[in-house]
């Protein structure tokens, strides 16, 4: 499959992003070893507007400068000092849009997955939750800014995921952002068993 453009990314509705990536291919091509999976599950982050974002009221750091530049790139940070979060870089240059991939169904590679992971056995857990599976693709904080239009970490395209297969619900571990807390930003594959057991809030 032909990779994702830059217009895909540049698209400036984030949560249509969020929900077109459904069904797509992440892939990575670490020191010559292939690894995928199809992105089943995803978290929309509005920039300057929404409470949850790292880029909230314009907040700019080192580690948020890539959310500034233009769509296409590769935003991974440290949570909690283990997880290693994949996020991609949405909307146009100073706009700090991005959506976090939170779930993938392993599709190449699954024996250097299950090795990185230190698992025996394929099940949910290997890239069910979003730091999962980046350490089962070897993504690491080392790969933020990276091009998604390169050859280290990209996005496939695949068909779009009808509207009656996507379910809705709110984000995860972000209950310090208020009221956006409670958005509708969390997208996942209806009846997938890589979608992540996080649960968000509910009124």
């Amino acid at each position: 499959m032909a990779k994702l453009d830059r217009a895909f990314y540049a698209d400036k509705d984030v949560l249509k992003v969020a929900k077109a990536l459904l069904g797509k291919i992440l892939v990575t091509e670490i020191n010559g070893v292939r690894t995928s999976g199809k992105i089943v599950e995803t978290e929309a982050y509005n920039g300057a507007v929404d409470r949850a974002s790292h880029a909230w009221n314009n907040r700019r750091t080192n580690r948020t400068e890539i959310m500034y530049g233009p769509g296409g790139a590769a935003y991974v940070y440290l949570c909690y000092g283990i997880h290693h979060l994949f996020n991609v870089v949405t909307n146009v240059k100073d706009v700090p849009n991005a959506v976090l991939v939170r779930g993938l169904e392993p599709l190449e590679g699954i024996e250097p997955m299950l090795f990185r992971c230190g698992k025996q056995k394929l099940d949910h857990t290997l890239t069910a939750g979003p730091g999962s599976l980046s350490k089962a693709l070897g993504i690491t904080t080392a790969l933020t800014g990276q091009s998604l239009l390169g050859d280290t970490i990209w996005i496939e395209d695949a068909p779009a995921v009808p509207k009656k297969d996507i379910v809705t619900g709110t984000r995860v571990g972000v209950a310090y952002a208020m009221e956006d807390a409670y958005l509708p930003y969390r997208f996942s594959l209806k009846g997938s068993r890589w979608v992540s057991k996080g649960k968000g809030l509910e009124k």
